[in-house]
């Protein structure tokens, strides 16, 4: 078996032992090396040729950007982040993501058991993902949904406005590459739209920030999702890090549901817990798209909507930065085409004005 070769660049010693001892509870990983700066981490890289690194954002001699944007440019390699659980770390953390990093998370919690087991799932999981973004080996053949004989893209002049029926929704799960990919995909938007909900596997605080860059660049009106708020037209929300979001009909009224609770699926928030609601409450007026991402998550969310009438988008292997989530969905049954990333906008804005005809 190929073991994922780790390097571990934290100035704590505290941490760098924590995380060895987290990452070798896993078989597939091999920690073969730490260092406690930059340059000892420029050293290492040389001598041991990692696979992966797990790269604190705040460093002594040279800060954590700095050195990302150097490794980018001279020996681009996977690597994940890791960030306070500030707001000035959320923002530093998503510029990290721009500069090239594959994944962001906090720093472990060890208060307690749980916690403990939680970020050791989460760092797991993260470094995994992280590896197979640098390899994006092929996998065996699916049986793939047939495309549309319709070039979606043809669509692009007419996005500025789009008829759709006032009960629609849209619900889209990412990971893994998922922040560049969501920007991608709503950027291009109209400024009126049914509600977007999305779920992007992400830090808590992170996601305030996340939603407030998306809103400096969109028609859209992006936020971070609030516990029992309306969902509402041109809006696009996301879901709060560390905590699940659905949507509950409340007479006429749908609204926002935010819970904590268990992981679903080694995640919270939880794709499936989103699409899961959308299925049973909206149905067949609403829209589930799965982006790039790891692992499982969304594939019978995905399934339950597809089954009751939804339609439903997976981003494709190509333009996937890990086609996990994806490629889980359409094995599952759950999806009806499978998209470049710059082709699902506009296949939604077609699918939304045939319906919105009816």
């Amino acid at each position: 078996m190929t073991r994922i070769k780790v390097l571990i660049v934290d100035d704590s010693a505290l941490v760098r032992q924590t995380f060895k001892a987290i990452l070798e509870t896993d078989p597939s990983i091999k920690v073969i090396g730490t260092a406690g700066d930059p340059y000892i981490a420029v050293q290492k890289i040389h001598k041991e040729k990692p696979d992966v690194i797990t790269l604190d954002i705040e460093m002594p001699k040279m800060d954590g950007l700095t050195f990302l944007s150097k490794l980018m440019r001279q020996a681009p390699m996977p690597v994940v982040v890791i960030s306070n659980q500030t707001s000035d770390g959320a923002r530093i953390a998503l510029k990290a993501l721009e500069i090239g990093a594959v994944d962001v998370m906090t720093k472990p919690d060890l208060s307690t058991e749980g916690h403990r087991a939680e970020s050791g799932i989460n760092l797991v999981d993260k470094v995994r993902s992280a590896f197979y973004a640098g390899q994006k080996s092929p996998r065996p053949n699916a049986s793939r949904p047939e495309r549309s004989s319709t070039t979606v893209s043809t669509l692009a002049g007419r996005m500025q406005k789009v008829r759709f029926p006032q009960s629609s929704i849209i619900a889209v799960g990412a990971s893994t590459g998922g922040t560049e990919a969501i920007k991608s995909f709503l950027e291009v938007l109209p400024a009126e739209m049914p509600p977007i909900l999305i779920v992007q596997h992400m830090p808590e605080k992170f996601t305030t920030s996340f939603a407030k860059r998306l809103n400096e660049t969109c028609a859209l009106h992006v936020k971070e999702a609030e516990n029992n708020e309306p969902v509402l037209n041109n809006t696009v929300y996301i879901a709060p890090g560390d905590h699940h979001m659905s949507i509950l009909q409340v007479g006429s009224r749908r609204i926002i549901k935010i819970t904590s609770g268990e992981l679903v699926n080694r995640h919270r928030p939880s794709v499936n817990v989103l699409f899961n609601s959308v299925a049973q409450i909206v149905r067949h007026n609403s829209i589930g798209i799965i982006l790039t991402g790891m692992g499982d998550d969304g594939a019978t969310g995905m399934k339950a909507m597809h089954q009751n009438g939804a339609y439903t988008i997976a981003q494709d292997e190509e333009t996937s930065v890990v086609y996990g989530m994806p490629y889980k969905a359409v094995l599952a049954g759950g999806v009806k085409d499978v998209l470049p990333l710059n082709d699902i906008p506009y296949a939604v804005c077609k699918y939304l004005e045939m319906d919105g005809r009816d």
